[in-house]
């Protein structure tokens, strides 16, 4: 099913393709590098990845070990303390932000990766497929995504894979509709129908001529979508549906929340590693908006 060919007064044929506007990368870089907030975003961001990727390799221990005394204070034998157990806090963080940002991505990528498909099809075509396709996203949109999440990780082994799975089916419906709106304000656009005219198949005007130039909400969709993963894999786990053999931070929070009066910071640092992460992309993606949208820049 294809658009109906539009003719176009004085368009070119043969293999003058007519492009469209150059997009200002150094100019949104710029702008994103005159941001503190984002600036702050990035550095806090790295700041995480850089403990989270290369800490393991220092400390070289079993995040599930025994390494003191139960409940033990930050500051007495470990550096933050122990949890109900006795395993090093400070061992299960730096594990643990690998399981979280890990799930995080691979969600937000999955996520994205049926939004836009959703959303490029149905804003394209138009019809019956758009009518089909937007019903789908509004049968999603409706379900409670937290409890059809749990329901999807209880169906199956709980793993860092099923969790990702689960988070990344239950929240695409938002860039489906962002990327739908996209689409269909610019498939009406000359360059877009230029290549039409010159016989150019939907697969290259969906991918390769109309996505690239939709790009710049879909990447702070993309951003912020990170974030909200990270939240929903530390709900999974915190309501022990994540895989006991893997620390996470939403593990370490579940599984001390009984002892939050008498090992606060069992709960309250795993909390605020989240916090701090989620933060961080948030600002980033903050940042990615002012600097890719040509409104906020001032620019028509």
């Amino acid at each position: 099913m294809r658009p109906a060919p539009i003719a176009i007064p004085g368009a070119a044929l043969g293999d003058a393709r007519p492009k469209p506007p150059p997009r200002p990368p150094y100019e949104a870089l710029r702008v994103f590098a005159r941001n503190p907030t984002a600036l702050i975003g990035v550095l806090l961001l790295a700041a995480i990845l850089a403990v989270t990727i290369f800490g393991p390799m220092a400390m070289e221990t079993d995040p599930f070990e025994i390494a003191a005394a139960p409940m033990e204070p930050p500051g007495s034998d470990l550096l933050l303390g122990s949890d109900y157990l006795g395993r090093d806090v400070l061992t299960g963080m730096i594990y643990g932000g690998r399981a979280t940002l890990l799930v995080g991505v691979v969600a937000a990528v999955l996520s994205m990766a049926i939004g836009v498909t959703v959303g490029a099809l149905a804003g394209y075509y138009g019809g019956w497929v758009d009518e089909t396709l937007m019903r789908i996203t509004e049968f999603f949109q409706v379900l409670p995504t937290l409890l059809f999440a749990m329901v999807l990780v209880t169906l199956f082994t709980p793993s860092l894979a099923t969790i990702a799975v689960a988070i990344g089916v239950v929240s695409w419906t938002g860039t489906a509709r962002l990327a739908r709106g996209e689409f269909l304000r610019l498939k009406r656009r000359e360059y877009v129908l230029a290549e039409r005219v010159i016989g150019a198949g939907d697969a290259r005007i969906i991918w390769r001529v109309i996505l690239p130039n939709a790009l710049a909400p879909l990447i702070v969709s993309a951003t912020l979508a990170i974030g909200t993963a990270i939240l929903f894999e530390a709900g999974l786990s915190f309501l022990g549906l994540g895989d006991p053999n893997v620390m996470s931070w939403g593990l370490m929070i579940g599984s001390n929340r009984p002892y939050i009066l008498t090992a606060w910071w069992a709960v309250t640092l795993p909390g605020a590693a989240i916090f701090l992460t989620v933060l961080a992309v948030s600002l980033i993606g903050d940042g990615l908006n002012d600097a890719l949208n040509p409104t906020s820049r001032g620019r028509a």
